[in-house]
């Protein structure tokens, strides 16, 4: 072989890539050691770029089409090595091609929940994860602060990377929005849309990247306040308490028998008695002296007007009135503010004084005031 033939053969003078995968992001073009003949023919297709650098600095930019390397069309290369005249002889320079297509359907998500502050359910931990679309927008950029000198590199190198950057911007944008959490569900669409603008100059910026479309497929929240949520819908779903609670009773006395009516029935005498101490409680007094009447006593009997009694009948007439203020064991607990099963033992240790008739106790109010003087 001739010195000639040899010094051509060292020479390049064709630089093509065609793209045989689908994940690489950029590919430095193997030079071997060769020299880019002057003159040579830089071939670029679509959805590629070509980037230059020389003497490790970013040179020309080459988008789709077919150039010839020449002075008049790499200024940048030219200034970098001094050729204020023009050049005829071979150079040697770095050249990347950058995949600029759309990269579709890269997964992203929350490796740990993300604390956010919620107008429901205050201080809330959520997850999260969908999917994004992306593509490079500043070649330089994405080289110097992603790719760097890497001859192949692909996305599987960068996907961890930019997870996390897309997690911290997401937590980020999410507490901005404000959106509260049980709206999450019925506003992904909406969500997705605003964390894009929201994402894309964060990775513009410090990336080179452009996020086209950002899809959030599912927020969840812990299994308690799953359950706080279910609760609420419950409640919702009940409606009126008042008329569920009268549903369940009859349900119950219809389906239960006597001893399933027990309760129903027994809770229905407690909600008469309370009503019946607050229609008393609200009644106006007689008189400004006059003390409250007790509503477990009935009513005195009004005397009919008559000739002034003797004072032996009117003696003999306040006594029985007097005995006429005795309780039930469940009115006692009432007046007391205890249980029933409190008074029940206290009349059955005897500490309470009452009389038994039958099966059914009875207190005079004699008694009770004894007890509580001790």
């Amino acid at each position: 072989m001739s010195l000639f033939n040899f010094i051509k053969s060292q020479l390049i003078e064709v630089i093509e890539w065609t793209d045989d995968s689908r994940d690489t992001l950029s590919y430095r073009w193997p030079d071997e050691d060769k020299e880019i003949k002057n003159g040579a023919q830089l071939i670029v297709r679509e959805s590629q770029q070509v980037q230059f650098v020389a003497a490790g600095q970013y040179a020309d930019l080459f988008g789709p089409g077919k150039h010839t390397l020449a002075t008049e069309n790499i200024p940048v290369l030219s200034t970098i090595y001094g050729w204020k005249y023009g050049f005829q002889s071979p150079f040697k320079c770095d050249v990347y091609y950058i995949n600029t297509r759309l990269f579709t359907g890269n997964k992203w998500g929350t490796a740990n929940p993300v604390t956010v502050r919620d107008q429901d359910f205050g201080v809330v931990r959520i997850r999260a994860f969908g999917t994004y679309d992306f593509r490079i927008v500043q070649p330089a950029l994405f080289l110097k602060e992603v790719a760097g000198t890497d001859q192949n590199f692909r996305i599987d190198e960068f996907a961890d990377t930019m997870r996390s950057r897309i997690v911290s911007v997401f937590s980020e944008a999410l507490a901005k929005a404000k959106i509260p959490v049980l709206d999450v569900a019925t506003r992904y669409s909406d969500l997705g849309d605003a964390l894009v603008q929201i994402i894309n100059p964060a990775m513009v910026d410090k990336y080179g990247l452009e996020i086209t479309s950002f899809v959030l497929e599912n927020v969840s929240v812990p299994p308690e306040v799953e359950e706080a949520i279910d609760k609420r819908s419950s409640m919702t779903a009940i409606g009126n308490l008042n008329d569920y609670v009268k549903y369940q009773m009859g349900q119950a006395m219809a389906n239960g028998g006597d001893s399933a009516a027990t309760l129903p029935a027994s809770m229905a005498m407690g909600f008469g008695m309370a009503q019946e101490m607050m229609r008393q409680m609200q009644q106006p007094q007689a008189g400004a002296g006059a003390a409250a009447p007790n509503p477990f006593v009935p009513a005195a009997p009004q005397p009919v007007a008559t000739a002034a009694p003797t004072p032996e009948a009117a003696a003999s007439a306040a006594a029985p009135a007097a005995g006429l203020q005795v309780y039930t064991p469940e009115q006692a607990a009432q007046l007391l503010g205890v249980e029933v099963a409190d008074v029940m033992a206290e009349l059955e240790a005897g500490n309470l004084k009452g009389r038994k008739i039958g099966s059914n106790w009875r207190i005079a109010q004699a008694a009770l005031d004894a007890f509580l003087q001790g």
